[in-house]
């Protein structure tokens, strides 16, 4: 069975919010075996909703809305879709008396178009909001099933959860799992990683891989459709096997990760402290590390060097690195996170200085950026990037690199014993 997710409500196209729902959804009826081939997204007018039922009919056998379920006058999914298919709307009793109950329980007067959330499709079997007002439901015509979510996630997600996913297990005529794994990659771009297993893309069949690029990271989801999932988890482990093979150096993680969890994961395991010594980034690396939950038993803290004074009376970087080779240098770079880290006594230090625009400085471009790593035990390395974004996305993804570079570092050290 394959599926199509409509998601109601005008707000989503003024860019009002994100339509978080679709992603959700998708997830969970992957897990069902059902394919999702569409999503759509249509305002709160009856019309063009039903102009986009018709066309959803003509693709897929099961239909998903989310939203228009609500009690004002522009929450009209109930009503379109009960049109279209010959249905009627019918109180429900259950649904009426959870809607009393809130609005009692709540010292709240009932207005009487809060009654209408509690109208359902004839004959559909209902699904409770235990978090909400709307109920959900799920109706059935001749050649295709129709469920009906309420929009805000809070409601829907436990929803579909609790009673719309054992609603729709038994409709999907195929036995077949489908098993997904992201692999999350930095340090190499989506076109230069597409060319290096492009081969592979051009022979997908199952498994699937799907390249996505964004927020300076590049991701493969690797997807495997089969009967047995054990069998489905064995045949990502080979795909996984082959490209690892060829761009795996650049490997950093797996599904919902970042790097900055595989950061602090491999700073609690290894019991290792940090500092860090920032001019370009102006303490954004040491802010990303105290949002981390545990972070007091790694982080002992840093300085925001943002002038050549402070680098030189706090963090003790030689007037002459300044004079000869500049705050944007190699050198400056390597003295920072060398001295961040003897300051306060830490495993490992860091340093950011550089470009961030909008203008050139020291004679150096926009973008031009130095991380310094010094990792106690091992010779201090300093690496040189050319970004060339804006001033906050050069900003931004130096704190990425510098997470990437660390852990690149750790595990050559670790390599190396």
């Amino acid at each position: 069975m394959n599926a199509e997710i409509i998601a109601v409500g005008s707000e989503l196209l003024l860019g009002q919010i994100v339509n978080t729902n679709a992603r959700f959804i998708s997830r969970q009826l992957a897990a069902l075996g059902i394919d999702v081939y569409f999503h759509t997204v249509v305002g709160d007018n009856p019309d063009r909703l039903k102009s986009a039922i018709e066309a959803a009919e003509k693709r897929a056998a099961m239909i998903i809305f989310t939203g228009g379920l609500g009690p004002t006058k522009d929450d009209l999914t109930k009503e379109t879709i009960a049109r279209h298919i010959g249905k009627e709307l019918v109180m429900d009793s259950a649904a009426l008396e959870s809607i009393e109950l809130y609005f009692k329980r709540t010292n709240r007067v009932m207005t009487e178009n809060n009654r209408k959330q509690a109208l359902v499709l004839e004959g559909s079997y209902i699904l409770p909001n235990d978090h909400g007002m709307a109920p959900g439901m799920v109706v059935e015509t001749g050649s295709h099933t129709y469920m009906l979510l309420p929009g805000p996630p809070k409601e829907m997600e436990p929803m579909f959860l609790q009673y719309g996913c054992q609603a729709l297990s038994s409709k999907n005529g195929s036995n077949d799992k489908i098993v997904s794994r992201v692999l999350r990659f930095f340090g190499i771009g989506e076109a230069a990683l597409e060319t290096e297993i492009i081969d592979l893309i051009d022979a997908q069949t199952n498994p699937t891989i799907a390249p996505l690029a964004g927020d300076g990271e590049v991701t493969l989801r690797l997807t495997a459709k089969h009967v047995d999932e054990t069998t489905a988890e064995s045949m990502l482990d080979e795909l996984e096997s082959v490209i690892r093979q060829r761009v795996g150096q650049f490997l950093y993680g797996y599904d919902n990760t970042s790097l900055l969890h595989e950061l602090m994961e491999a700073l609690h395991n290894k019991k290792l402290t940090i500092t860090a010594a920032e001019s370009l980034t102006g303490g954004l690396f040491q802010q990303a590390l105290t949002s981390a939950a545990g972070a007091s038993s790694v982080f002992k803290g840093g300085v925001v060097c943002y002038s050549n004074e402070v680098k030189q009376q706090v963090l003790g970087v030689k007037p002459d690195t300044l004079e000869i080779y500049g705050a944007v240098s190699e050198e400056c770079a390597k003295e920072l996170a060398e001295n961040a880290a003897r300051l306060v006594n830490s495993d490992i230090g860091i340093s950011f200085t550089g470009v961030a625009g909008p203008d050139e400085l020291e004679g150096k471009p926009v973008g031009t950026v130095y991380i310094g790593i010094a990792l106690k035990g091992r010779p201090t390395v300093v690496e040189k990037l050319l970004l060339g974004g804006t001033r906050e996305a050069n900003r931004n993804r130096a704190v990425k690199y510098g997470c990437y570079f660390i852990l690149r570092n750790l595990e050559e050290s670790q390599n190396a014993k």
